[in-house]
């Protein structure tokens, strides 16, 4: 008897643009640049229709979403955002005290002692905020409800690089510093289907990184 294969796609989509004026930012709720037009429409030719749409809790991805569909992609009104659901549970890693501080100003903060690609390794909490194991545990336990409540669908998931490397992470069951070598673009779509069968092998398939917006 063959297996009915179920197939949840995730389109991972990271915020636009954010001024941080080169300084940690984290969970500080910042707004975003939307005034790239054409980026906004590639990304609504390449969404697809009739998606689940989810964001975080923080304001720069309300304010993509919103970008995407004003730019032509149908998608649920309010969006998720302040006036609708939003999952606190995919927000960018709280870097506590660290935020607001420049990247020197933490390098100089730790002796010296710096990441080669993230702001700390990826066991260690920020000092009023949480490690990026603890991310990948509560972005991890996010994606497995909504794998449950919308099963053979496709998610679109506006979220943070954060969220993305930990959802590719997942994806791959890779230790969590290694997840901190994935460069995450802005308005790029990254895509990972959850594949629910009696099949061999992995559940999650990786069909596209940082796919560009145009």
């Amino acid at each position: 008897m063959s297996s009915v294969q179920t197939t949840t796609r995730f389109w991972w989509v990271r915020h636009a643009p954010v001024n941080h004026d080169g300084r940690i930012y984290g969970q500080k709720d910042m707004p975003c640049d939307c005034g790239d037009a054409a980026t906004f429409a590639g990304l609504a030719r390449q969404l697809p229709r009739g998606a689940i749409w989810v964001t975080s809790n923080l304001r720069r991805t309300h304010e993509t979403a919103r970008a995407i569909v004003a730019a032509g992609l149908p998608g649920p009104d309010p969006i998720p955002g302040p006036d609708a659901p939003a999952i606190a549970d995919l927000a960018e890693q709280a870097f506590g005290d660290w935020q607001g501080l420049t990247y020197e100003e933490l390098r100089g903060s730790r002796g010296g002692a710096f990441h080669r690609f993230w702001h700390a390794p990826a066991h260690e909490r920020a000092p009023g905020g949480e490690s990026f194991v603890e991310v990948m545990e509560r972005v991890g336990g996010a994606i497995d409800r909504l794998v449950a409540a919308h099963r053979g669908r496709d998610v679109i998931a506006v979220a943070h690089g954060g969220t993305i490397r930990a959802a590719l992470g997942l994806a791959l069951n890779l230790d969590p510093e290694s997840c901190l070598a994935f460069t995450m673009e802005n308005c790029a779509i990254t895509r990972i289907d959850h594949i629910d069968d009696a099949g061999l092998g992995n559940g999650w398939r990786v069909v596209t990184v940082n796919r560009p917006a145009r």
